[in-house]
């Protein structure tokens, strides 16, 4: 556990940020060695079949996240507070709730998913493998959430590298199961899906063992009843409802461009599924120091120490910015090289290194945008930030993407449309954060 409300700020930070960068790096790998093997073993079809996998199950788990970030952001203004009996009921309740909600998220899934894809005009040569692919996913939701729920919970309790030792266990367990169902057992797009529910759901097994034996603040067994405490629910039902929302909106937004690329065909949804993986990994650092952020943000208003919150802020904006020139500059380079490790179909390559390029090149608004965002996160402001993502996608993104589309006559015009709805939702973030107002949206009041 790491108190972070004294000691330099940039410090504090980066070294917070440091072992989440790794793990979501290496979480990455999940989606990242997946397609690479399903691209060069399985083919392009299989390929799309899986990317097109990912925006329904952001859909379906994106309502849950918001609410497990609005406990995760009570977890840590209680332990700034240094309030620990209220620490261990918010994680209790947290547990509770991430049980009965893969149940749901199980069930409604598998009902709706071949309804979603005809909805998304998913090509009929793809739905046989985008539906099996998805339904096995759907099943190791349990695993899913408890292992993110559990690293959530060491995070809000300032601790990024004991998630990070299990994500690796998890990653090497998924590379390996995917080269052995897929290779060797010849499963298809069956095997990589059971792969990645294997991994996830032993690392989160893994993880409560450990964490049962070794964490004074974490312990989840058999033996022991959950208290499911109301006034903490409600509380991070409060906070984490317009994040839930946000999420819910951008998965069903992320969708609907899904829907647009998918109108131009096989290659261009394999392009588009291979182009966004790699676009994940290099927004990655931007979204894992506004998560630093937003924890820092959160113990120091917590600890009733506001005026190591701007400074936490010019820190990260100093760190971000360094780290995200060079991110673009190695995009713009190599998108072509790194594009080729997934497929050798030259129609795929030349569509998904021209996404990179166009992209790539505005990374810093969505960083600046992510960064803004943490700081009223943190402080347990979630609504405005809710706002603002929503009007950037579906006022901007979204119908841009379509209106470019049709006229460009390309799915270029679909790529433009990310950087102009980062561009106001840059604009409306920093906007907000100057008023000032997020400031009064704190749990945990000064005695």
């Amino acid at each position: 556990m790491k108190d972070m409300t004294v000691g330099n700020e940039r410090k504090l930070i980066l070294q917070f940020a440091l072992p989440m960068l790794a793990g979501s790096l290496f979480q990455q790998l999940y989606n990242i060695v997946d397609s690479i093997i399903v691209g060069n073993f399985l083919g392009k079809e299989a390929l799309a079949a899986v990317g097109a996998s990912f925006p329904v199950i952001f859909v379906l788990i994106s309502m849950i996240i918001g609410l497990v970030m609005g406990i995760n952001i009570i977890i840590s203004q209680y332990f700034g507070a240094k309030d620990f009996k209220s620490v261990r009921r918010a994680i209790d309740t947290m547990y509770i709730t991430l049980f009965f909600a893969s149940i749901f998220t199980t069930v409604a899934g598998i009902i709706f998913s071949k309804s979603i894809f005809r909805l998304l005009n998913l090509p009929d040569e793809i739905m046989p493998q985008a539906l099996t692919y998805l339904n096995i996913y759907l099943l190791g939701m349990i695993g899913f959430f408890g292992f993110n729920g559990t690293s959530g919970i060491l995070r809000g309790l300032g601790d990024s590298k004991t998630p990070l030792y299990f994500l690796i266990i998890s990653t090497v367990t998924n590379i390996i199961l995917d080269l052995l169902f897929v290779i060797v057992f010849k499963m298809g797009v069956d095997g990589v899906a059971l792969a990645t529910i294997l991994s996830q759901g032993g690392a989160f097994l893994t993880a409560i063992i450990y964490l049962n034996k070794r964490h004074e603040l974490i312990n989840l067994s058999f033996t022991r009843r959950l208290t499911f405490d109301r006034l903490i629910f409600k509380q991070s039902y409060k906070i984490g409802l317009p994040t839930g929302f946000q999420h819910t909106f951008v998965a069903l937004g992320i969708m609907t461009i899904m829907g647009i690329v998918n109108s131009f065909g096989t290659d261009v949804i394999a392009a588009f599924s291979v182009a966004s993986r790699l676009d994940a990994i290099a927004t990655i650092p931007a979204m894992i120091l506004a998560q630093a952020l937003a924890t820092f943000v959160g113990q120091n208003l917590g600890a009733n120490k506001p005026d190591r919150v701007r400074s936490g802020l010019l820190a990260t904006v100093t760190i971000t910015l360094i780290i995200t020139l060079a991110t673009t500059a190695i995009i713009v380079f190599l998108g072509p090289f790194f594009m080729r490790a997934f497929t050798n179909d030259d129609a795929v390559i030349m569509i998904g290194s021209k996404y990179l390029t166009i992209v790539s090149l505005f990374y810093i608004l969505f960083a600046l945008m992510f960064i803004f965002t943490g700081v009223m996160r943190g402080a347990g402001d979630t609504l405005v930030p809710m706002f603002i993502t929503l009007l950037s996608l579906w006022v901007v993104r979204i119908p841009f993407a379509w209106f470019l589309s049709e006229k460009l006559g390309s799915e270029e015009g679909i790529w433009w449309s990310f950087p102009l709805g980062w561009a106001v939702g840059l604009i409306l973030a920093w906007i907000y954060y100057s008023t000032g107002r997020w400031k009064r949206k704190v749990i945990v009041k000064p005695q």
